[in-house]
């Protein structure tokens, strides 16, 4: 796997953090200086970090486990959205539903609600219900669709979190760490990064800036995912193919059964004597 591109990085600001006095004094390792009022990253970290959580985002991509990708801020929704898309991951860009890992089998139910609609619409149903009752559901469908429509295909917990804005997805980091599940982020210099498992200091306002994230964090599991599939390929062609046995017909058997009748021993003849009756 390819490494983070410094150049890269600088050009697209990754390395411009916040205020000085808005910063988080748990984020002083990430900081390099102060400048103008403003906190610059050290990208040398964020390097480090961004090649540190691409590998393990690799290796859970390639073990066939899903990632949950949740960002909900205006600059990064539709960002997100696109880059996630390609890599065929859930993600969550508009409002975070509460209860949507610790609740899971009700987030499952709303989804499961999405497809029997369709069901309906599909086989007729639809059209027996009055013009006002269609009306109502094709706007809860709508609904649905918006809030949930990109993890319909989740149907188990995620296997990790990756998160744009660590203080804006709170509620999400929360009930990740409830779980166990193991948190990626995007992490500024105002934020704490104390319950984030692999930190990548970053500028999580700027577009440029995220999205040069994304895509080195998509291509990481776009190469665990190749790599899943050729390892699958190569079983498939090792596995040696079954032979099948041969079809016996019904002549053949006959064949067979006169075969080891004229191979079999002869049966010696019993002679029976009749015994004369005493007089």
């Amino acid at each position: 796997m390819p490494r983070t591109d410094f150049n890269q990085l600088l050009e697209a600001g990754v390395h411009f953090g916040h205020l000085k006095r808005k910063w988080n004094p748990k984020m002083a390792p990430y900081i390099f200086m102060e400048k103008n009022g403003i906190h610059i990253i050290d990208l040398h970290k964020t390097v480090v970090k961004l090649d540190e959580a691409a590998a393990a985002l690799k290796q859970i991509a390639k073990s066939g486990r899903r990632v949950l990708f949740v960002a909900t801020k205006k600059q990064a929704k539709d960002i997100v959205a696109e880059k996630v898309a390609t890599v065929n991951m859930p993600y969550v860009t508009e409002r975070w539903p509460g209860g949507m890992l610790t609740n899971f089998p009700t987030i499952r139910k709303a989804v499961k609600k999405m497809a029997t609609i369709d069901k309906m619409e599909s086989d007729g149903t639809y059209k027996n219900f009055s013009k006002r009752e269609r009306l109502q559901i094709s706007r809860q469908r709508a609904k649905l669709e918006k809030n949930l429509g990109s993890i319909a295909d989740l149907t188990r917990l995620p296997a990790a979190l990756f998160v744009v804005d660590v203080q804006k997805e709170q509620n999400a980091i929360r009930e990740a760490k409830r779980l166990s599940i193991p948190v990626f982020a995007m992490v500024d210099t105002c934020c704490d990064p104390t319950n984030i498992d692999y930190v990548i200091p970053a500028n999580d306002d700027a577009t440029k800036s995220i999205a040069v994230i994304m895509d080195t964090v998509t291509a990481a599991i776009q190469e665990g995912l190749t790599e899943r599939k050729l390892e699958k390929e190569k079983e498939a062609d090792a596995e040696p193919a079954k032979e099948k046995p041969a079809k016996t017909t019904r002549a053949r058997k006959t064949a067979v059964v006169k075969e080891e009748i004229a191979d079999a021993e002869p049966v010696a003849e019993v002679v029976v004597v009749e015994e004369t009756p005493a007089e």
